[in-house]
Parts: structure tokens; C-alpha cells; sequence
């Protein structure tokens, strides 16, 4: 039987950018992940999806696990010899009672790794552009609990080594004791006056930062209402904010922005310039439930004048099928392609083929207007025209090339399909106003997204500022009866990427 093993892995303070490269090596070959609240959840998305996924988070003071069910999962599924990761936010051996966990794993005899993650208690004053240690302010710091009950009668923290023993202090889970941490602080000599900061969602677009004194850091924090996950900095270096305050200066800060299809590198300017992406895939692409059509035209490929690829996984479907039949490129010889869309292009060209036509609108009218002036005589007879596409699609240019007396076949290289997932997390951040910007890049991803989402699908995306790609898909939005904000000319990811950095900036 295989032997299992059990991963520690540290999922950062929530930028998915800080989870380090040896955590996404273990999570993408993980079978069961038990995972906590306190992660950016899109790190999931990165996770096999046919392995075990088990929620072990606390939200609202709510355990969704005792952490004896949690240490008795971890073992249960090492035993029966699968590969476990025990995702944890921030660090696991930082309050993150990885400890704990790796003595019960050693006690049953299973191997176990630790993944040190990236901990709040750097990170978080680190965007709020405060620097725990300094050469003129600090020389030391110290990492402390704030969760402890402090009003029983043996408390584990020496107050009084704190207060006068560090340049900095950091306390993690300290909003609920906040009054008395700081009361316990100024009674065992750290100065009233002393400075203080406290970042809540610290590394997020939700982040936010109060600086105040020691003496009315808790004020500050009721009166703005500052909730957890938050973490309390105090010292000299809180000093330093107004002059090294990085991130909030970011085009695109406090902006978590919504995609509907699977991530590629073109959304990377979105985050560059301080954005969260949410990542929500409202298709999937798969193989065509039959490959009868597309094989027949494989076996006649020499017959055709024209191939047109209407999307990069039109052609990458279409190239995988060809292949599988024992051809190659080498049978294209002849025959003109045309792309719509430059990254469709790029992909041809990636293979070396040349594209030799590409329409100025990427879609059915622009591939219509471009065929029609191929021909002086406004007709396409004796041409043929291989259009491999996915199952479902328009009809407005097969039925033009025909009404102009060409002939063309469409079959089917990929079919777009539903994902079997829920949009609990999704819906909720769109409920308290924590996604800014959704896109779409078809008619299909929205339409998906309704159903996946329910019956108050638009209602909860009526305050949300919704970018699309092409006229199509803004049509099926505006039939539901909501407005599309951001529409780029060019109907290409990149340009949609780059009117939405440009409404952020009016």
C-alpha cells in the first residue's frame, strides 16, 4: 500500500502572490486538502480538483472543525496512504497550531513536512508600510498572542519584558482585547504616547489602516469599526507609514475584480497595479461529445481553400484531433488560414503557420465584411471553408458564406460545459461589496454565472461595474436588465484589461 504523508503548508496572509513555490508544488499534487477560513481561496483553484477538499475553518467564532476532528482527518487519510495538505493562513507555526498537528502526526507514525508560509505578523505591517525593525527606531521586535484570556489569574505573557524589553511589538488576534492589552501594556511602563497602528485584511484590497497612540489605539479602532482579522503594531516604526506606504498607493488598490473564465497572463496587469483577481470559471472547455464531424473533415482536409479559427481552443482542439489521426501540419499546405481575434493569431502562429487574414472586428460581422471584399463580384462560390468551432455557436457567418454561394462545414472541436461548483464564497463577497468589477468574455460565462448563482444573480450584481468583450455578450447582460460599463473595441482580453485600468483611473 502506498505510504502517506502529511504537508504543512503556510498559505500566506492572503495576496496568493506571497504563497511561496514549494506550496503550490505540494498543493498540486495533493489528494486531500483541509483547508482554513482565513486563505485567499483562489489558491484552491490551483489544487487538482479531483482530490478531497475539506473545510476546517472558523469564521464568526463558528469551528466547522474541533481541532481533534481536524488532527484525526489528517491521520485517517495519511493512513489510507494519500498525499494531505494542511493548508493554513499565514504561518502553521505561528499560532497556526501546526505544532500541535505535527506531534499528533508523529505520534501515529506518519511522515510529515512543513511548508513555512509567509505570517501577518510581517506581511500585514509590510503593505501598511510599516517596517518592524529599523536602524535609527527598532533593533528588536516581538510576535504575541492577543487571543489570550489576559484577565485570568496566570497569564502566560510577561507584560512587563513586552512593554520594556522590545522595540516593537506585534500582537495577531488582539482586536477583542484590544482595550485590555493596551491598558496592560501602559500599567507595566511601555509609554502612552507610544506609537500604534492596527491593519486589518492586511495584504488584501479590503485592507485598511488606523494609526493612533498607545493611550487611544482602541478607540480609534471601535469608532472605525475595525474588525478581525486584524494586527496591532506598536513602536517608532509606525512612524515611518506616511513616508513608506506602498501598496494603498496602487492604481487599482481596493479593487477585487471578478473573471469568469479560466486565468490567463493577460489579466496580470490588473494585479501589478494592486487588484485582487477573484477567479471564477463559469466554463469549462472539454472535447466534443463526438468527433464523427471534425474526423471527416480531417480525412478531406485538401479539399478546403480556407480554414477559420474563431478562438485559440478552436484551434487547439482542431490541431490536438489532427495530430491524433496521424497528421500534421504538413497537410495544410495550401490551404489559407484566418484568425479571429490576435490571440488566436498568436497561437497559430505559435506552430508557424501564417494567418493570412484577420478580420478588424474579432467576431461573425467582421469575418463576413472581410470574406465580402475578398471577392469582386460580392460572391464566395467555389470557395470552401472549414470552420471548426465548438458546439454550440453563431450561425450568422455559415449562413452568410452559404447565402453568397460558398460552402462550409462546422464541426465541432470543443464544447463549452457548466462547471459542477457552487458560489457560496462568491456570492457573499458580492453581497457585502467586495468585488468592484465583474467581466465577462461571452454570453456563456454570464449565462452561467446566473445559473450557478440563482435567482438573485443580477440583483446582486446590479452595483457592481461589469466589463465585457464584444456586443454579443453585452446584449445578453442588458437583457437582463443590467447595465455594461466598460466595452473595449477590440474584442481581446488585453484590451478589456486595459479600458478596466482606464476607468479606474477617471
Amino acid at each position: 500500500m502506498k505510504k502517506g504523508k502529511v504537508y504543512l503548508i503556510g498559505a500566506g496572509p492572503g495576496d496568493i502572490g506571497l504563497l511561496t513555490v514549494k506550496g503550490m508544488k505540494c498543493l498540486q499534487k495533493a489528494e486531500v486538502v483541509v483547508y482554513d477560513f482565513h486563505l485567499n481561496a483562489q489558491i484552491l483553484n490551483y489544487i487538482n480538483h479531483d482530490a478531497e477538499f475539506i473545510y476546517a475553518g472558523k469564521r464568526g467564532g463558528h469551528h466547522a472543525m474541533t481541532q481533534d476532528e481536524i488532527n484525526q482527518a489528517l491521520a485517517d487519510r495519511a493512513k489510507e496512504g494519500k498525499i494531505v495538505c494542511r493548508l493554513k493562513g499565514g504561518d502553521p507555526f505561528v499560532f497556526g497550531r501546526g505544532g500541535e498537528e505535527a506531534e499528533v502526526l508523529v505520534k501515529e507514525g506518519i511522515e510529515f513536512e512543513l511548508i513555512p508560509g509567509v505570517s501577518s505578523s510581517i506581511a500585514a505591517p509590510a503593505y501598511a508600510g510599516i517596517p518592524l525593525t529599523h536602524r535609527k527606531y527598532s533593533s528588536s521586535f516581538a510576535v504575541i498572542t492577543g487571543n489570550e484570556d489576559i484577565t485570568k489569574p496566570e497569564s502566560s505573557i510577561d507584560w512587563s519584558n513586552f512593554a520594556n524589553g522590545f522595540d516593537t511589538l506585534v500582537f495577531l488576534m488582539g482586536v477583542k482585547n484590544i482595550d485590555a492589552i493596551t491598558s496592560k501594556l501602559i500599567e507595566h511602563g511601555k509609554s502612552p504616547d507610544a506609537p500604534a497602528a492596527v491593519v486589518r485584511w492586511g495584504t488584501r484590497p479590503d485592507q485598511k489602516t488606523v494609526v493612533s497612540t498607545l493611550k487611544d489605539i482602541a478607540g480609534l479602532v471601535t469608532e472605525e469599526n475595525i474588525r478581525p482579522p486584524a494586527v496591532m503594531v506598536i513602536g517608532d516604526v509606525v512612524k515611518l507609514r506616511d513616508t513608506l506606504k506602498w501598496y494603498e498607493k496602487k492604481p487599482l488598490f481596493g479593487h477585487r475584480i471578478l473573471i469568469t473564465r479560466q486565468y490567463t497572463n493577460d489579466y496580470e496587469p490588473l494585479e501589478d497595479l494592486g487588484a485582487e483577481i477573484f477567479e471564477f470559471p463559469t466554463i469549462e472547455i472539454a472535447p466534443p461529445e463526438s468527433y464523427r464531424e471534425l474526423d471527416e473533415s480531417i480525412d478531406k482536409i485538401e479539399t478546403y481553400n480556407w480554414i477559420i479559427f474563431t478562438s485559440a481552443n478552436g484551434f487547439k482542439y482542431f490541431m490536438q484531433r489532427l495530430i491524433d489521426k496521424n497528421r500534421d501540419i504538413r497537410d495544410l499546405k495550401g490551404i489559407k488560414i484566418s484568425a479571429v481575434g490576435s490571440t488566436t493569431a498568436e497561437k497559430i502562429q505559435e506552430y508557424g503557420l501564417k494567418v493570412d487574414m484577420v478580420p478588424e472586428e474579432f467576431n461573425a460581422e467582421g469575418l463576413i465584411k472581410v470574406f465580402t471584399q475578398q471577392s469582386t463580384v460580392n460572391s464566395l462560390k467555389g470557395i470552401k471553408i472549414l470552420l471548426p468551432r465548438a458546439e454550440v455557436a453563431r450561425e450568422v457567418f455559415p449562413e452568410k458564406a452559404r447565402e453568397l454561394g460558398g460552402e462550409i462545414d462546422t464541426p465541432a472541436a470543443y464544447r463549452a460545459i457548466k462547471p459542477e461548483k457552487h458560489g457560496k464564497r462568491l456570492k457573499r463577497f458580492l453581497k457585502e461589496g467586495r468585488i468592484s468589477v465583474a467581466t465577462f468574455t461571452s454570453a456563456a460565462t454570464f449565462n452561467n454565472f446566473v445559473d450557478i448563482m440563482g435567482e438573485d444573480a443580477t440583483e446582486i450584481l446590479k452595483d457592481v461595474t461589469i466589463a465585457v468583450i464584444g456586443p454579443v455578450t453585452a446584449k445578453a447582460i442588458e437583457k437582463a436588465g443590467l447595465t455594461v460599463s466598460i466595452m473595449p473595441k477590440e474584442a481581446t482580453i488585453k484590451a478589456m484589461v486595459d479600458e478596466i485600468i482606464q476607468w479606474a483611473a477617471e
